[in-house]
């Protein structure tokens, strides 16, 4: 079983398969990915009827949670978010001092206020797992190891000009596959495991695949 060491509301703890990772790393990553949440969920009621599925969909289930189901959404092997974490040419050096220029070819996801210190924290986190433990960086945040040397290379003034500059790189995960979320998101509310571990081992999946497509095109 990938996640089989969880605590009585089905959140996983630091045991089992994932027992090499740093204390806190998991605890860590569910906070950060009840804030995506909860951007997704503010996003909705921002844009109400024109939103898209994904941020619809998940808005209203989101809302519908309570604190348990909440934590246990989050508590997933892997970070919902991303901000092109297995794109190396973003996290070049230069890139920093491009400016202006950087922003096109990149639409923004949200619009909500929030977005802006998410994409702080995000790219902040993403670029700590980088600097202090490579390979969950690469389990967490589907991170292929040319582009976690790319972001642990900055220093942290660096890391969060880059998070200032770009908010528009934040975007969730899969944003089409709106039944992969909401199948996490009612395995959640239902809070049986076994619902619950088969939807996470989908995202990771998913991640996986995608680290693997991008390792080839490299190639």
């Amino acid at each position: 079983m990938l996640l089989h060491c969880e605590n009585e509301d089905g959140v996983t703890e630091a045991g089992g398969a994932l027992a090499w990772l740093h204390d806190g790393t998991l605890e860590s990553l569910m906070e950060v990915n009840e804030s995506c949440l909860g951007l997704l969920a503010e996003e909705a009621r921002l844009r109400a009827a024109p939103a898209a599925p994904l941020v619809r969909q998940v808005g209203e289930l989101w809302r519908a949670l309570d604190a348990g189901a909440r934590r246990r959404a989050a508590a997933c092997p892997y970070l919902l978010f991303d901000a092109g974490f297995a794109e190396p040419l973003r996290w070049r050096p230069q890139a920093v001092q491009v400016g202006e220029g950087a922003r096109a070819g990149y639409t923004a996801y949200f619009t909500a206020a929030a977005a802006a210190p998410m994409t702080r924290l995000v790219i902040t986190y993403a670029w700590h797992l980088a600097r202090a433990q490579g390979p969950a960086a690469r389990l967490l945040l589907g991170m292929p190891g040319p582009c976690a040397a790319l972001i642990a290379r900055h220093t942290l003034p660096q890391i969060q000009a880059l998070a200032e500059a770009h908010p528009q790189w934040l975007r969730p995960r899969w944003p089409a596959r709106v039944q992969v979320w909401r199948d996490l998101l009612l395995a959640a509310a239902g809070g049986e495991s076994g619902a619950l571990e088969r939807a996470r081992l989908r995202g990771l999946t998913l991640l996986a695949a995608e680290v693997r497509r991008g390792s080839e095109a490299r190639h």
